[in-house]
C-alpha cells in the first residue's frame, strides 16, 4: 500500500489547532515546545483568537509547526508516506516532512514570507473566492473580462478540481467578477485569507523571498514532493517556491500524478478537512483520509492495520 500525505495550506486555520496531538503524543509535543516562532505559537493555536491566528504572519508558522505535529503523530504509529505535496504554504509542510530543510529553518522562512504577503497586500484591498463550477471556460472569460473592463488584478489562482477554481484579485475587480459569476449561476465562496495570493501581486514579494530562500540550506528530499507550480518533481526547489508566490497552483495535476505514482491512500494532514474532497473530485474512488487528532489517527490505523 502506497500512503500520500497532503498537507493543508492557509484557510484550514481553526482555534485549538493542535493541541490534542500536543497532548497525546511526546514527539508532537517537543516540537511544540522547541520551536521557535518569534511568538507564543501554542497560545495562538491552542487559544486564538481566530482574529489573531487569521493574520498571515501568525497564520503561516502556526499551520507550518501544527501540520508537522500532526505528521509527527502519525510518525509515532509507523505511518510514514511514501510521497507527499502540500497546498500552497502546506507545500513548506511537505518540505519538512521530506527533509529538504530543517523546521527552524523553514519557520524562519514561512515567517518572512507571511510578513512580506502581508506588506504586499494591504488589509480589505484584495482577496480570494472558491468558484464552485465545472464551467472552466466561463469562468476564465469572466475573469478576463472583468480585468480588461476595470484595468487591475484578476486572476485564476487555484486549480483546484474539476469542480473548484479560485480566483484572485484586487477588490474591486473581484467583487465585479462575483456579481458576474453569480449572474452565471455560480455559487462563489469567499476565502478566509488575508489577500489575493497566488497572483501577480505578489511578483516583488517573490524576488524578496527567493533571497530569503536563497540563505537557506534546502536538500534534496527523501522522498518525492510534488510542486505546485507543476504537479511535479522540481529539481530548482527554491525557483518552484519563489514562483508558487504568485503563480497558480497546479492541484488537481498535483493528485492526478500522485495517484499516477501509485498512490493509494490519500491523508490529509491539516486542522480542517478542506483537501479530502477536492481529491474525491479529482480521483472518484480515492480513498482519502483527514487527520486533525488522535480520533482521526486511530481511525486511520484501523484502516491501514485492519
Amino acid at each position: 500500500m502506497k500512503i500520500g500525505f497532503i498537507f493543508g495550506g492557509q484557510g484550514s486555520q481553526v482555534v485549538g489547532m493542535g493541541q490534542d496531538v500536543y497532548e497525546h503524543y511526546p514527539a508532537s509535543k517537543e516540537l511544540f515546545d522547541q520551536v521557535n516562532c518569534g511568538f507564543d505559537v501554542k497560545d495562538v493555536c491552542f487559544n486564538g483568537p481566530q482574529e489573531r491566528l487569521n493574520q498571515t504572519q501568525y497564520t503561516q508558522p502556526s499551520l507550518l509547526l501544527t501540520s508537522l505535529a500532526i505528521a509527527e503523530a502519525l510518525r509515532s504509529e509507523g505511518i510514514l508516506a511514501d510521497v507527499c505535496a502540500g497546498l500552497s504554504l502546506g507545500e513548506y509542510s511537505a518540505l519538512c516532512y521530506a527533509k529538504a530543510i530543517e523546521v527552524e529553518q523553514a519557520i524562519d522562512v514561512v515567517v518572512k514570507r507571511g510578513r512580506l504577503m502581508q506588506e504586499a497586500l494591504p488589509a480589505n484591498t484584495s482577496g480570494m473566492v472558491a468558484v464552485l463550477s465545472s464551467d472552466l471556460q466561463t469562468i476564465q472569460r469572466i475573469v478576463s473580462e472583468s480585468q480588461k473592463e476595470l484595468d487591475e488584478v484578476l486572476e485564476i489562482a487555484n486549480y483546484n478540481s474539476p469542480n473548484q477554481t479560485v480566483i484572485s484579485g484586487q477588490k474591486a475587480v473581484l467583487d465585479l467578477a462575483i456579481s458576474r459569476l453569480k449572474e452565471a449561476s455560480m455559487r462563489v465562496l469567499p476565502l478566509n485569507v488575508s489577500g489575493a495570493f497566488h497572483s501577480s501581486l505578489l511578483k516583488e514579494a517573490g524576488q524578496q523571498l527567493k533571497t530569503v530562500l536563497q540563505m537557506a540550506t534546502i536538500n534534496e528530499p527523501q522522498i518525492p514532493v510534488l510542486f505546485n507550480v507543476s504537479g511535479d518533481v522540481e529539481k530548482d526547489i527554491v525557483n518552484a517556491l519563489t514562483q508558487q508566490i504568485h503563480s497558480s497552483v497546479q492541484w488537481v495535476k498535483t493528485i492526478e500524478r500522485m495517484h499516477a505514482l501509485g498512490t493509494d491512500v490519500f491523508v490529509e494532514i491539516s486542522p480542517k478537512n478542506t483537501l479530502d474532497k477536492l481529491v474525491k473530485q479529482i480521483i472518484p474512488d480515492a480513498k482519502v483520509f483527514t487527520v486533525r487528532d488522535t480520533k482521526d489517527i486511530e481511525v486511520l490505523k484501523g484502516v491501514l492495520h485492519g
